[in-house]
């Protein structure tokens, strides 16, 4: 058996290693105002725990997705709006997906700002 190179990582801590590109977008699509996150790990780089994607439900019903790329100057943000209420993780889940499955295309797909701790005025 080969180590799982994707973790996805529900509000509650379960954890599924290697999830297919349908269970990815069902996890978004689970998240509400009591389930707020999901967390994506690459397993597979160095240094461990610092290649990730995170998508949080905001109180509005926007979107903040963040990744890390290695140490605190790779971490980035982006505040994905709620414009349609039935695909309203659509455009979320498809970050997510080209980033966990190595796709090109999801650097341009969001307005990716420098991530900052909690308190600062980053997003408009």
């Amino acid at each position: 058996m080969t180590a799982p190179v994707i973790r996805a990582i529900e509000w509650d801590g379960t954890a599924w290693d290697d999830p297919s590109e349908d269970q990815l977008h069902d996890l978004l699509a689970d998240m509400s105002l009591t389930w707020r996150f999901v967390i994506v790990e690459r397993l597979d780089r160095e240094p461990a725990g610092h290649h990730y994607m995170q998508v949080y439900l905001n109180d509005d019903l926007s979107y903040q997705v963040e990744y890390r790329e290695g140490g605190p100057e790779r971490h980035f943000q982006a505040r994905v709006p709620r414009e349609h209420e039935v695909f309203a993780v659509e455009p979320v889940a498809e970050v997510v997906r080209a980033w966990a499955f190595g796709r090109p295309g999801w650097r341009e797909a969001l307005p990716w700002v420098p991530w900052r701790p909690s308190g600062e005025p980053v997003l408009p």
